[in-house]
């Protein structure tokens, strides 16, 4: 049975623009169209800001002021409501077809709230869901999950802090949750927790979390 499991392809594109990552997104969902192709893109995002479907058009000011503090700011198609991504942030973007899984959208955010939580319990954070979508530690959240999920085919996906400067987060009302603040794996453990610290123990939760083999893009090494 254990040849049996779908395999994803880890691809590690290190730090890339997010227009970058949308156009690499599309490449690999249009490999579905000739069979299972599953992928599990890694990466960082210099300074950006996103908004998703569930949102009116924020004012132009609005936007213009975060454009002067430096990043870039862009509205996509995942679901959610305004976010920020930026250095020290493993941002994650499984492309699966849930045919090959479980075909169901509300099954595949619950794993990924499964996966980081065991990611967080691994480095001896006590994280959880909530009401709201996304993993929290108490009254602060330290990932994001925004996905979008077309005929079964899954892009965007989540962004965990690790040592992401959490003054970015200052300027927006992070996901539109009102009273509630952002944390990251550094901020709980009094310590530099790296993004390239992460990724061996995300990987690890992600294989068992979908009972998936992981393949490395670029040696064909199996997991």
């Amino acid at each position: 049975m254990r040849n049996n499991r779908p395999v994803v392809e880890v691809v590690r594109l290190g730090l890339v623009s997010y227009l970058e990552a949308l156009q690499l997104q599309q490449v690999y969902m249009k490999r579905h169209g000739s069979g299972p192709a599953h992928a599990l893109l890694l990466c960082q995002h210099p300074p950006v800001y996103t908004t998703g479907i569930r949102q009116k058009p924020y004012p132009a000011a609005t936007l213009d002021h975060l454009r002067l503090l430096g990043a870039e700011v862009h509205q996509t198609n995942r679901g959610g409501l305004i976010t920020f991504h930026g250095p020290g942030q493993l941002v994650c973007y499984p492309i699966l077809n849930l045919s090959n899984f479980k075909k169901s959208v509300r099954w595949y955010v619950c794993e990924l709230e499964k996966t980081v939580i065991t990611v967080c319990r691994r480095f001896g954070i006590d994280a959880a869901t909530s009401p709201h979508t996304g993993v929290w530690v108490r009254e602060n959240k330290i990932c994001a999950i925004g996905i979008h999920c077309s005929r079964y085919i899954t892009s965007h996906g989540f962004a965990l802090n690790c040592n992401t400067d959490l003054s970015w987060f200052e300027n927006i009302v992070p996901c539109g949750i009102e009273d509630k603040g952002v944390t990251s794996l550094s901020a709980e453990l009094l310590r530099d927790v790296s993004v390239e610290e992460t990724i061996p123990l995300l990987l690890e939760a992600f294989r068992d979390q979908f009972g998936c083999r992981l393949t490395d893009g670029r040696t064909q090494k199996t997991e």
